[in-house]
């Protein structure tokens, strides 16, 4: 508490402000009973199936990245990634990034002669490597949603909810956000492939201001860049892109069909459309991106209210709309944390039953041990 305290103080205050913007713009955190009536039971049946799937290909896809390193079951992967899922959620800042390294890597009573060690600093890079591969594609496909699924015309000028934030804004953010993910790996891919090279030049360009910082740079990105072992292994590049592929088409095929079930129509009376849910998760992606309070509230919801601005009426926004966004996010919550709680349970369990039987191996422990 005490080492995090500044950033738990600017949480609460960013999460404040976030209230306060979006109940003076006139929709409530928690839908009026009439909006709810647009809820049909068998649109969160359906979006169940999808939210299990999004959840199983974005925990086992990690194995991809570390292949090179440690060889780990999927069921594992799947339990630290729950877990750690569920730290991001409840700490701010995106604090709980670090939970699925620390929770993986080998520690120091567990390493053993011949048996692979997964350091902190190698799980850490292959988050960062996940990360940025993430930012790119689901920013990248943003991107072509936007420039080829047909608005609102005119396309309003406010996002419904936040009269402070320009839809016209949003819409450029996202190619921004886009232009900084492409950057991101080109530098570590740079780092990964041509070290020699990315080392001289940074000490050439940052070294005339500050040699000690180009070092320190050089040294940073070339950590981070190890992430991108996955890229040498072409079989593991490729499982790593399809499976990353299905846990994004999970994500937009479940809020596609949730958002039928909860009445999000045009003016027309027509349902929302693939394409529109992928705008609207792509909207929510690159909103939740931004570090900020505990349960990404505020950021949750303004996300997906940006999308529905350049689709759908004000009427249909701040009616079912509404009735929407809080059933998505209360049960992505809920999911997250009771998947989070088996996580930790699990892990906690395979950890101890790992260092029996490898004490057992070693003959520290006799047979007879329970």
């Amino acid at each position: 508490m005490r080492r995090h305290a500044v950033k738990l103080v600017a949480s609460a205050l960013i999460t404040a402000g976030i209230v306060l913007v979006i109940a003076r713009g006139g929709l409530p955190f928690v839908p009026d009973g009439g909006d709810f009536s647009h809820v049909r039971w068998w649109g969160i049946a359906l979006y169940l199936p999808t939210l299990l799937g999004m959840w199983w290909f974005r925990s086992v896809r990690w194995r991809f990245l570390l292949r090179s390193i440690t060889k780990e079951p999927k069921i594992r992967l799947f339990a630290v990634s729950s877990a750690g899922f569920a730290a991001i959620l409840l700490l701010p800042f995106r604090l709980g990034e670090l939970a699925r390294p620390y929770m993986l890597h080998t520690r120091p009573e567990e390493v053993r002669p011949g048996k692979p060690t997964l350091t902190m600093t190698a799980a850490t890079s292959s988050i960062i490597a996940e990360r940025v591969i993430d930012g790119l594609f689901v920013s990248l496909v943003l991107a072509i949603v936007l420039l080829v699924v047909p608005t609102l015309q005119p396309l309003p000028d406010k996002v419904v909810g936040l009269p402070l934030i320009k839809v016209a804004a949003v819409r450029a953010s996202a190619f921004v956000i886009l232009g900084g993910f492409t950057a991101a790996l080109a530098v570590l891919a740079v780092f990964y492939f041509a070290r020699p090279f990315a080392h001289r030049a940074t000490h050439a360009i940052i070294g005339r201001i500050s040699p000690k910082l180009a070092t320190k740079l050089t040294d940073l990105f070339e950590k981070l860049a190890d992430g991108l072992h996955v890229l040498r292994r072409g079989r593991d590049a490729l499982g790593f892109v399809v499976e990353t592929t299905l846990y994004w088409g999970c994500n937009a095929l479940g809020m596609w069909l949730l958002a039928m079930g909860c009445g999000v129509v045009h003016a027309d009376g027509s349902a929302i459309t693939f394409l529109e849910a992928v705008g609207l998760m792509g909207m929510l992606s690159c909103a939740i991106l931004i570090p900020g309070p505990p349960g990404l509230l505020g950021f949750f919801q303004a996300g997906v209210y940006a999308g529905m601005t350049m689709y759908f009426p004000t009427d249909i926004v701040a009616g079912p709309g509404v009735a929407y966004v809080f059933v998505l996010y209360i049960l992505q919550v809920v999911w997250s944390l009771g998947l989070g709680a088996w996580g930790v349970w699990h892990e906690g369990g395979t950890r101890r039953l790992r260092g029996v039987t490898e004490q057992r191996a070693d003959g520290l422990v006799p047979e007879g041990t329970p």
